[in-house]
């Protein structure tokens, strides 16, 4: 089997018609595709096998969507779980598309229902879980319905060496043999080059087209910070972020429940979830997080892969996750709308030895081969080396996923920022340390050795006489969990061994008295003691100029809507789409279909409402309606305060954007780099165009296009811009309307 690879891919702009963008922008109310997306969906239109490897975040689900509306037939699609079938079902209903689900929960009528749609030939996707597919009711159900497209979403489930194997996934490859003249889509957001290959292998992918997006995800900030006082330091994370989304994620089932019930206690919205809860119990927990009933999930990672909320703004690990994989899929969960989100991680060795223990237990109860095991155990000795070198932590992820990262700071992660500093005494405190190990004989683990070092009068300290030993009370001004903390560090630099699994013992080692006679120089590290100014990715511009009042007012808005829908508010609408609408407050339905997200059955749906609630939040507060965001400046004097702050205002997105229209620039390509919306960039062409005279606007709007809209022009006239619209089926976006009729007008 062959492949080609394509790295930061790219297509043309005759690769995908017209048509296409106008569907898009008519059913989900986008007027561009992220470039990444282009590559996947050129190929898809192909009828090409693909392997699709893109963040969380990246706008996975619209690849296989929207080549299905616009090709008709159907599109089957491969999903593990079936909340996130239901919420992908919902949000296509939610826009006007025919998709159903196949999956266990079905009742009898329900089941008979579907297959009458299914034989109707409407239905443009159908999910159906991994399960479904071996049973022989499913094959007939299809008959008649051209199936030209297999999609198979959380693709790394069908690779053993992946981090979330999933044995009846080994079997999709049988769709080959029941639908030959299909091609299939392998789409993840996290693949080792060995999980690569073995999705390849698995599905029989035939000569695909491998299309490799950034691992990066500029948009979060990374911090991995030492354990200290634990419940204290989730409980900080946690108020930064109230009354947001957020996900703790813990190691034991007991975990969950003792920070489920502290957080609680101090008026933290939270609930709990893990494996062991009752089926219903852990269904309405889901429900409640999805529904934005509560804030804050604390879970083990049973809880996530079935989580679509888009607009989660922290996720908080308690413990080390089982690889950088897991990290990376666990972390994906924040900031999926694109917006600003913070992952921390707060580690320990000792919870690096837990996880061993219990990753170790587990897979040998499964009958796993001892290369698996091996395979699980340096996975997770990779993720403790993450934690404990002090290196930018975007810089990182992206490497170990074998791409590389050009900035020398990323200004989103503890490292970067600042949060931790090195001990300015290392050397002494490590040699304080391992001379303890060595007074209490090398026979005790960490606790004792701590005790020991503080001067503790324990028990076991008096009667052993270790109050007596040269190191007792040595390190007595240190709080217990830094010292616990530091003892930890110096095993995980190999300078002390943890000797035994139930009970492990302190010993030293070759490194450990390098240390001692001075010969090497470890090195320690604590949060840092002078606050730091808890920053983020930079805003975008929408989120500069939002009205945070009226942000709330839509929230609100929103999730009374979606509770009458019984869906989740993100399928409404997502945040990035109520930010817009916060900061342009557009004063009609033909406006508010300019914005992101806002295609027209959901304009037909919800538009009037949202209208009305921006008109009188306006009114009410005296603000201007149809803002233009014309300068940072000429905002700065409203009496409503903006969401956030950004660090580039509307001026120096100029100095971004203006250069990079000059060379032709797609719109996705500059609104990517400058943090700020297609519509933005296209405003600053448009004022660019005033100023000095362009030769060609065929980098933005297609020639055919072009022709469409002067064609419309003729026959309603020029005067105003919905009589185009609407003639042209309200297909073409109106910032593509004013651009070709600001170049007629520079050109005539």
């Amino acid at each position: 089997m062959s492949s080609t690879q394509a790295t930061a891919p790219s297509v043309s702009d005759a690769a995908i018609p017209d048509r296409f963008y106008e569907i898009l922008k008519g059913v989900w109310g986008f007027s561009s595709l992220r470039p990444s997306q282009e590559a996947a969906i050129a190929s898809i239109l192909e009828g090409r096998d693909t392997l699709v490897i893109m963040p969380t975040g990246g706008g996975k689900s619209l690849c296989y969507q929207a080549p299905a509306i616009y090709r008709g037939g159907m599109t089957i699609v491969v999903s593990p779980l079936i909340a996130l079938m239901k919420d992908q079902v919902d949000s296509l209903k939610q826009v006007g598309v025919n998709a159903v689900r196949v999956d266990s929960t079905l009742t009898l009528p329900e089941k008979r229902e579907i297959a009458q749609e299914l034989r109707s030939g409407n239905v443009r996707l159908l999910f159906v879980s991994p399960e479904r597919i071996a049973s022989p009711d499913f094959v007939r159900l299809l008959e008649g319905n051209e199936v030209h497209t297999i999609a198979i979403d959380e693709a790394h489930c069908v690779s053993q060496w992946g981090h979330d194997f999933r044995p009846e996934y080994r079997q999709l490859s049988s769709l080959r043999n029941v639908f030959p003249n299909a091609a299939m889509h392998a789409f993840t957001a996290t693949a080792t080059v060995k999980v690569r290959a073995d999705i390849m292998d698995q599905l029989q992918l035939k000569q695909p087209r491998m299309l490799i997006s950034s691992f990066d995800r500029p948009n979060l900030t990374y911090r991995v910070l030492p354990q200290v006082e634990l419940e204290n330091q989730i409980l900080e994370v946690c108020e930064r972020h109230r009354g947001s989304g957020g996900i703790v994620y813990c190691l034991r089932r007991n975990d969950v429940e003792v920070i489920t019930a502290f957080l609680q206690s101090k008026g933290i919205s939270a609930v709990g979830y893990h494996a062991g809860m009752p089926h219903e119990e852990r269904k309405r927990a889901q429900e409640a997080f999805l529904t934005e009933s509560i804030d804050v999930a604390v879970a083990t990672v049973a809880f996530g892969m079935g989580i679509d909320r888009s607009n989660v703004r922290f996720v908080l690990h308690a413990s080390i996750p089982k690889s950088i994989e897991h990290y990376q899929q666990e972390t994906g969960r924040a900031g999926r709308d694109g917006l600003p989100a913070e992952c921390v991680l707060f580690h320990s060795v000792g919870d690096v030895m837990t996880l061993k223990k219990i990753t170790e237990s587990s897979l040998r109860e499964a009958n796993a081969s001892e290369e698996i095991v091996a395979a699980s155990r340096l996975q997770i000795e990779e993720m403790s080396r993450y934690c404990q070198t002090p290196v930018c932590r975007h810089r990182a992820l992206v490497q170990y996923f074998g791409q590389s990262y050009d900035l020398a700071s990323c200004g989103a992660c503890d490292v970067c920022l600042g949060d931790t500093d090195e001990v300015p005494d290392s050397k002494i405190i490590a040699q304080k340390i391992l001379s303890c190990v060595f007074r209490v004989q090398e026979r005790f683990g960490v606790n004792h050795v701590v005790d020991v070092l503080l001067g503790a009068r324990t028990q076991a300290v008096v009667q052993r006489g270790h109050d007596q030993v040269s190191t007792y009370g040595i390190l007595k001004e240190v709080p217990k969990a830094q010292l616990k903390d530091w003892v930890y560090q110096l095993a995980g630099q190999g300078a002390l061994t943890l000797d035994g699994t139930e009970f492990p013992v302190l010993k030293l080692n070759p490194n450990s008295r390098a240390i001692l006679f001075g010969d090497a120089q470890p090195r320690l590290i604590r949060t840092a003691t002078k606050a730091k100014e808890r920053k983020q990715a930079a805003a975008s511009e929408a989120s500069i100029h939002a009205d945070s009042g009226l942000f709330e007012k839509l929230r609100l808005l929103r999730k009374k809507l979606a509770q009458e829908q019984n869906v989740p508010p993100f399928v409404i609408f997502g945040d990035t789409t109520l930010i817009e609408m916060s900061a342009t407050r557009p004063s009609s339905l033909e406006a508010m279909l300019m914005i992101s997200g806002v295609g027209n059955t959901k304009l037909n749906a919800y538009g009037q409402d949202f209208l009305d609630e921006i008109t009188n939040y306006c009114a009410q507060n005296s603000l201007e309606m149809d803002a233009q965001w014309k300068s940072s400046v000429a905002q700065s004097g409203s009496s409503q305060p903006a969401m956030r702050v950004g660090r580039t205002g509307a001026t120096g997105t100029k100095n971004i954007t203006i250069p990079m229209l000059r060379e032709g620039k797609s719109f996705d390509e500059i609104a990517s780099k400058a943090g700020i919306t297609p519509g933005t960039v296209a405003s600053h062409l448009l004022e660019m165009m005033e100023t000095e005279a362009i030769s060609s606007i065929d980098p933005w709007v297609s020639e055919a296009t072009q022709r469409r809209i002067l064609a419309a022009a003729e026959k309603v006239g020029r005067e105003r811009l919905k009589p185009i619209f609407e003639h042209l089926n309200q297909e073409v976006p109106y910032e593509h309307l004013r651009l070709v009729l600001n170049f007629e007008k520079q050109n005539s």
